[in-house]
């Protein structure tokens, strides 16, 4: 009876909490929010200034007072009051699309494999930033969930979420993960890559929203067309601006050497998975997801190196969100596949 009122009274709210962005579902308006996961504070007042696109303009151009921060490292809390910040924005922000009288309740995305210290910080963070209620679900299950993969069937399902931080692997069966591997190559290791190379091989130092962009624009995994852009930096001779032009090839030289490891992690993961799931596997192929399943043949490399066929999701950035949508719009029936609630979790 109580949850039916409180279904009346307050919010769903599913948030994707990324190390890169951050996205944010509200039951019944489908995904509201989808901001950068960077907080903007000013050290001397300790005042939250900016949060989301506003404050990801400032990385790099603040003054000595001001700080731009992401709150997330390889999808784990590594500042708990910014993030707390930040989780009271979002959820504030959702609650007024859809005003309701009572608190919302919460479902926020974790990495697998995370300690039960950093699943509470996320819980306390989220109960702190004022949610009734907080679940939490592995990443790699609500990306399955919300690319619609039949998670509760007995059949092997793999799913390879690319995030900022983290790169999930996740080989789902029976409404359970049965094999999880967490890698810390993704898109952040990418754009380290990116400036690495620049440094080494042009001799011209880029920021980290340069890298970005370089590697979304002319970003490519296998040879194609041919693509070059503009980079803009600092000469590390000569302490002076300088542009020069880089080519897709150079970018897929730079980050080689993490996409093979990226490759050798899915090759570790399909090694140790029984054989009755990876023949499932085999026929139905692996689902790729996150922001990082947009780079340029990235499917391609995966289907060659694995001889297995690799599907790039729609949408592949909301995959996450999505599914926590799924999920708050039939909680009793993915009550199971969630990690737990406050009265599961360890104590403080």
């Amino acid at each position: 009876m109580f949850e039916k009122f409180y279904k009346l009274i307050s919010n769903d709210i599913g948030i994707d909490l990324g190390t890169s962005n951050t996205l944010v579902y509200l039951k019944g308006h489908g995904i509201v929010i989808n901001e950068p996961s960077v907080v903007a504070v000013n050290i001397k007042t300790n005042q939250i200034l900016a949060v989301g696109t506003k404050a990801k303009e400032m990385l790099g151009r603040t003054p000595l007072h001001i700080k731009a921060i992401r709150p997330l490292v390889d999808g784990v809390i590594s500042d708990f009051e910014v993030t707390e910040e930040m989780l009271s924005y979002l959820i504030n922000k959702a609650d007024k699309i859809s005003k309701k009288l009572a608190r919302p309740r919460v479902l926020i995305g974790v990495p697998t494999g995370t300690t039960n210290v950093e699943t509470r910080a996320v819980y306390d963070a989220a109960r702190s930033a004022g949610a009734r209620e907080v679940f939490l679900v592995e990443e790699p299950m609500a990306a399955a969930i919300g690319v619609r993969l039949p998670i509760k069937d007995p059949v092997g399902s793999m799913i390879i979420d690319i995030g900022g931080g983290t790169t999930d692997i996740a080989v789902i069966s029976l409404g359970g993960v049965v094999k999880s591997k967490n890698l810390k190559i993704a898109g952040d290791k990418l754009n380290n890559d990116i400036s690495t190379y620049m440094r080494d091989e042009f001799k011209i130092l880029i920021g980290e929203r340069t890298a970005e962009i370089v590697k979304i624009t002319i970003g490519s995994v296998i040879e194609g067309v041919y693509m070059e852009t503009e980079v803009h930096g600092r000469d590390i001779l000569t302490g002076l601006p300088r542009t020069v032009v880089v080519t897709d090839s150079d970018i897929r030289e730079a980050m080689a050497l993490s996409i093979r490891g990226l490759c050798d992690g899915v090759k570790d993961m399909l090694e140790t998975t029984p054989p009755e799931i990876l023949s499932d596997i085999m026929h139905k192929g692996i689902t790729l997801s996150g922001g990082g399943a947009l780079i340029l043949g990235l499917d391609q490399l995966l289907q060659r190196v694995l001889k297995i066929p690799v599907y790039v999701v729609e949408d592949p950035l909301s995959a996450v969100a999505r599914g926590t949508g799924v999920i708050l719009d039939n909680m009793p029936f993915y009550k199971d596949v969630l990690i737990g609630n406050q009265d599961e979790l360890p104590p403080r």
